[in-house]
């Protein structure tokens, strides 16, 4: 049995550890630092009120990923969530390789953030966290075939808009 002052401190050391990578995923899933920051901070809140009772401490990378995008999900349902055009890749979101900011990965950012959060967290979940399809219809409480689709359609989307520009991409989806 841990007191309260060890868990706190294993939450703390495991925030410490792993709060770049979270902040990067966190980024990913709404396009905006700040907006980035103040999910992290809810999921971590509401990891943090979990903690005694998540016993398999391998599984807090997992649980807390599924927190970020629920979480985002939510907010974004119940509409108290702004969007922002992504317009600067910050070296703490983006790594610390001046390389990181080349122009395409710049737009891809910028694209990204013009998707649906579902859409966005099935290609974040995918392509960033490498995570299976199973895995990713686990985290967002969805079928896998739900996943198939919003990752079709998100990845459609994204290609629209590189091949042929937004304007384009729009017209295309129209005709449809």
């Amino acid at each position: 049995m841990t007191t309260a002052a060890e868990r706190d401190a294993q939450f703390a050391a495991y925030v410490a550890a792993r709060s770049g990578a979270l902040l990067r995923s966190a980024y990913l899933l709404t396009g905006d630092r700040a907006a980035a920051e103040d999910l992290l901070q809810a999921a971590l809140l509401k990891v943090y009120l979990a903690w005694p009772r998540i016993s398999r401490r391998e599984a807090v990378d997992s649980y807390l990923r599924t927190t970020l995008v629920r979480t985002r999900i939510s907010l974004w349902r119940k509409g108290t969530w702004r969007e922002y055009s992504v317009d600067w890749a910050d070296d703490a979101v983006a790594g610390t390789d001046p390389s990181d900011r080349v122009v395409d990965r710049d737009e891809l950012w910028r694209l990204l953030a013009t998707l649906g959060a579902r859409q966005r967290a099935v290609l974040v979940l995918r392509f960033y966290e490498d995570l299976t399809e199973p895995q990713i219809a686990q985290v967002l409480g969805c079928s896998v075939g739900t996943v198939k689709s919003q990752l079709s359609r998100g990845l459609a989307r994204l290609r629209d808009h590189l091949v042929t520009g937004p304007a384009a991409g729009a017209r295309a989806r129209e005709q449809r």
